[in-house]
């Protein structure tokens, strides 16, 4: 962050120094700027071997006339590479530029950029630690998100977290998810990086609370109100829509990840739409498999390719109350109408699995851990045929 602060008062002060619309003189100093990747950014691979790494910035200060560059060139450096310079598109009239940088899967790597004038550098750019492996997007209520009894932090080093502006080593709570506890996200990374030796980067979207009707469009009509009503609008007598809210975050986090730039969704959600105190906001098993199966065809929609689902039976609220047969029905419904895949049964978590010595709907320590075992053990397999073209 220190030297994102530095960069950015030397600009100021360079631009102060020009004043408006000035050319910079010949001797200013060139600096490359760097929005993509971003330290502990985990680029999405597409096959088992390799994946590409967006390069993108820009080249400062501005100019009127042609930068004194004429080659931009990156590399890679790691174990196991060759560390040779490749050439990146550029145009010395043109002040920002973005490639495709070919990579092997794996990290954590250091970038390297430079631009040259007659073989020699005049600017140079580098970030840390740049992965190619997996990005998982984790959705839904609390048990997605950070409401568990004990915060949990990625032992392997190679999970990371991005919360929609900067990507970060993955520990709890998870940046871009509510609740200010644990989750099952380290440990889940923890496990897929172990077993498929690649960065794992995990966004987490998670609401505490949140019914489906919620995540639902704008304008979607809803025919009972959800126990909370934050993003409900009262258009007539008795009739309620979907504010959008969560929708419209939720899909530009996933527009920000580029086509296909994640692995799969992973959806825990279904305590709130289950056996609510007040009967008339509980969600008939039914209609919560058609608002899920509209959030899951709407999404596809918004960001213009059929992203792949887990979807995971969740409906425990506590001792007294294990499960909702109606929601785990309607949830099962979509796997087996190929909506969905199958994501793992958390209402088997009980006992010293909840919080407060097994009264808790949120999970314990021992509790998030199992829960991420659940969840690397569904992915694991269904990764695996993926990976080799299955």
């Amino acid at each position: 962050m220190m030297n994102h602060v530095v960069r950015a008062l030397a600009i100021i002060q360079l631009a102060a120094a020009l004043g408006c619309g000035a050319e910079p003189a010949a001797s200013s100093p060139l600096e490359i700027r760097l929005a993509s990747p971003l330290d502990f950014q985990v680029a999405q691979r597409g096959t088992r071997a390799e994946g590409t790494i967006l390069v993108a910035g820009a080249i400062l200060p501005e100019s009127k006339g042609e930068l004194p560059v004429d080659r931009l060139e990156a590399r890679l450096v790691g174990k196991d590479l060759s560390g040779q310079w490749q050439a990146l598109a550029f145009d010395p009239r043109v002040s920002a530029f973005r490639a495709a940088l070919a990579a092997p899967a794996g990290g954590w790597y250091r970038l390297e950029v430079r631009a040259l004038r007659r073989a020699a550098v005049v600017a140079a750019a580098v970030v840390e630690h740049v992965g190619v492996g997996e990005v998982f997007v984790v959705a839904g209520q609390s048990n997605s998100a950070n409401y568990g009894e004990e915060r949990q932090t990625n032992q392997t080093g190679l999970v990371s977290a991005f919360d929609g502006a900067a990507w970060s080593p993955a520990g709890d709570p998870e940046p871009g998810a509510g609740g200010k506890g644990g989750s099952f996200l380290p440990p889940m990374g923890d496990l897929l990086a172990t077993r498929f030796h690649v960065p794992i980067g995990l966004v987490a979207l998670g609401i505490g609370s949140t019914s489906v009707r919620e995540w639902l469009p704008s304008g979607v009509r809803l025919t009972n109100l959800p126990p909370l009503t934050r993003n409900v609008v009262t258009v007539g007598p008795g009739q309620w829509e979907s504010s959008g809210a969560i929708f419209r975050n939720f899909t530009a986090r996933l527009r920000s990840l580029g086509p296909h730039g994640f692995r799969a969704v992973l959806w825990h959600q279904g305590e709130s739409d289950a056996h609510q105190a007040e009967a008339d906001r509980t969600l008939p098993g039914e209609l919560y498999r058609q608002c899920l199966e509209r959030l899951i065809g709407e999404t596809h929609r918004e960001i213009g390719w059929e992203a792949p689902w887990f979807v995971a039976q969740a409906s425990y609220h506590g001792p007294n109350d294990l499960a909702s047969p109606d929601i785990r029905a309607a949830q099962k419904a979509l796997w087996d109408a190929g909506i969905a895949l199958p994501g793992p049964d958390s209402d088997t978590l009980t006992g010293s699995m909840r919080a407060s010595h097994g009264t808790g709907v949120h999970l314990s320590g021992a509790g998030l851990r199992a829960h991420g075992r659940l969840w690397a053990d569904k992915i694991s397999p269904w990764l695996e045929r993926q990976l080799d073209g299955h």
